[in-house]
């Protein structure tokens, strides 16, 4: 069985833990919950968390994954993404991305495969890194910066006080769209996801 790689964008430490730009992440601690084991650091500049994600109808194991957040900040991520990649042997269709994304409104979930980055430069790195753009995205809306803020001051902002209300169900509809997308496909995962969202 393949194995699939679940990367989740963000800045390192606990300054940006809690920040917009760190939705991905969030939404890998989520699915660190079904998987046995903790994060560990890897020599390809991450902490991974590599076992079975839940159990399948019946008792049988999961899908196999590998959650991985880059030690490196957003903006060069694409070093340690590329190289899990070559160290797991995994390629595009097996490699999600889970990011914050500005022209989605707060908590609106899309899963996609390839594309363009949108400005986004932790997938610009990803990109660049890979030679490929053929990988799969599920996208977190965090919404438009207010009035004249500046974007990148926005995305280092942590979410507010009526955002955190709704965030705890966000992540674990993200989680469950990652849940889908492994066991059931990008097909199905999608309508599932942007269905019940519509």
């Amino acid at each position: 069985m393949s194995v699939w790689l679940v990367v989740g964008l963000g800045n390192p430490g606990p300054t940006y833990a809690g920040n917009r730009h760190n939705v991905g992440q969030m939404v890998l601690d989520v699915l660190a919950r079904d998987v046995p084991g903790s994060f560990t650091t890897h020599k390809a500049g991450a902490t991974v968390l590599d076992g079975r994600l839940g159990t399948l109808p019946g008792g049988a194991p999961g899908p196999r994954v590998v959650l991985a957040k880059p030690s490196s900040y957003m903006n060069v991520s694409g070093r340690p993404v590329a190289g899990l990649c070559r160290f797991y042997d995994v390629e595009p269709d097996h490699l999600l991305v889970i990011h914050d994304e500005l022209d989605l409104p707060a908590s609106t979930l899309r899963l996609k495969r390839g594309g363009g980055e949108g400005g986004h430069n932790g997938l610009k790195s990803v990109s660049q890194a890979l030679g490929d753009r053929d990988y799969l995205r599920l996208r977190v809306g965090i919404g438009r910066p207010p009035g004249r803020m500046d974007p990148a001051d926005y995305v280092l902002r942590d979410f507010s006080a009526a955002e955190r209300a709704e965030l705890g169900v966000t992540l674990e509809e993200a989680a469950d769209a990652v849940r889908d997308l492994l066991s059931l496909g990008l097909e199905k995962a999608q309508t599932t996801l942007h269905t019940a969202r519509a």
